[in-house]
Parts: C-alpha cells; structure tokens; sequence
C-alpha cells in the first residue's frame, strides 16, 4: 500500500506494507508509479515544492516482495524493465526537489528508490547493501552503479560477493548518501528540512537539479559545467523568485518564495 498526504507544499509518500519491510511486487510498483504521477502533476500545477518518501516499521524497503515467485515462471525483465527503470528514471525527473528517509533495510529495490530521490538521509543504523548473492541473483535497481561510483569497484564486488551489508553512518562515510542521523529524530529532522525547501526558491533548486544530473551522467567538466550553470541563471533571472529575491535581500527582509509556477508579474 502507497500513501500519499499534500501539506503546506510537500508530498508525502509512504511506503505502508510494513508486515513486509515494505517490499514491492507487481502491483505495488505500479501503485507508487502512480502517486509518483499524481504529486508530479500537483507540483507542475504548483501545488506541491517538494516531496518527502518514507517507509512505515522497521524498514524503509526490503526490495522486491518474491514471497509468491515461482522462479520456473519469473518475468524478471518484466519486472525490472518493464516497470521499476521506469518508475526509477520517472522518480529521478520529478519537478521539485526530492528527499527520503530511510531506517532499517533499504535493499534492491528499495536502494533503487534512494538512489532515484535527489537528498537521502539515513539513519545510523539503517541497513544498505546487496543481499543477493543469498538468492543466486545480482544486484539491480541501479546498485552496481552507485557502489562503483561511489565506493570503487574493490569495495563494490566485496559488498555484493559477501552481502554484507553497510549500516547507514558507513554508507554516508563511504558517501553514498546525504547524511546518516539518530534513528529516532530521522523523520522529524528529514521532515524539517523538506518543508525548508519547499518554501525556498524552488526554480532555482530545480535548474541545480537539472545541473547535477547532466554533469553526474555526461561527465562534463568545469567550463562545461559552468556555460550550462550561466545557460540556468540567465532563464532564473526571468522568474518571480528572481525578482523577489533581489529586491528581499535590497530591502534587507526574508524573500517570499513562490516556486517555478508564480508569474514575474506576481513578485
């Protein structure tokens, strides 16, 4: 079960099955699929400025949900192709900045979830990495990318030939994600900044995000990088966050961010 909850700008989303760490068969890749597409068109109708993925229990995600796969008749490729790389590379695009919190295990699909959300804080103790070599399967969801891009390859191959796995203050040492915080003050802490953002100048954030991506997948380097930020600036400095943003800081007050759907006539 997928919820989805809109406060003060921010999605919601959580992961509710926790009888199964939350672990994701079929149809419910296909229901987050769909919450993913409803908050993505309230962000595009300016309604939602940034959104927050949780899990509910002990864990943030297991992976997938194989309690009733026969493996003689496993549609694999349905499955990974045919549904979570999409969900994954329509999570990545969403149009407003992304965080996730995630607690307990965040294994195989669940790593995908985290490795498609643009923030993630973990909790210290969390549980992240490969389970697989248990199951004669390997790593998806994008994990052989992030441990080698993040890890190096020695240290990914150790982590998927062992399937140990990593707490969460190990994974943001090693830097896979954001930052690792107590257990219990993970939510609210995640929670806080996500609505911080949501008021900040989310046009903006969204030309970084868009930034970051073309030099993490294309590799450019530093005069690249930066034509493409001065390409971003000279379409900002056309927005209502622009305007407001000068004129805040000219008349030395706090700016009133309105996101990427206010009008330049409104600021």
């Amino acid at each position: 079960m997928i919820e989805l909850t809109i406060t003060d700008g921010v999605a919601e989303v959580v992961l509710a099955a926790p009888k199964t760490l939350n672990s994701l068969d079929i149809a419910g890749i296909d229901e987050l699929a769909q919450v993913y597409d409803e908050a993505a068109d309230a962000a595009r109708r300016g309604e939602v400025r940034a959104l927050l993925l949780r899990g509910e229990g002990r864990g943030f995600c297991a992976g997938r949900d194989i309690s009733g796969v026969d493996p003689a008749e496993d549609d694999v490729s349905g499955y990974l192709d045919g549904r979570v790389q999409p969900l994954l590379q329509s999570m990545t695009a969403f149009p407003a900045p992304t965080f996730a919190a995630v607690h307990g295990a965040c294994l195989g699909v669940g790593l995908g979830l985290a490795i498609a959300t643009d923030v993630v804080y973990v909790a210290e103790d969390a549980k992240i990495g490969s389970p697989f070599a248990n199951l004669g399967a390997t790593l998806d969801s994008g994990g052989h990318w992030l441990f080698t891009e993040r890890l190096g390859p020695h240290r990914a191959l150790d982590l998927i030939y062992t399937a140990e796995l990593m707490s969460g203050a190990e994974a943001v040492a090693g830097g896979l994600f954001a930052r690792a915080m107590p257990a219990e003050s993970l939510l609210e802490q995640t929670r806080a900044i996500t609505t911080k953002v949501a008021s900040g100048a989310t046009g903006a954030f969204l030309a970084s995000k868009e930034l970051v991506g073309q030099i993490r997948d294309q590799r450019l380097g530093l005069w690249e990088s930066m034509a493409a930020e001065n390409r971003a600036q000279a379409e900002l400095c056309a927005s209502a966050d622009y305007a407001e943003g000068f004129a805040a800081f000219q008349q030395k007050r706090a700016p009133v961010f309105r996101g990427p759907a206010a009008a330049p006539s409104e600021s």
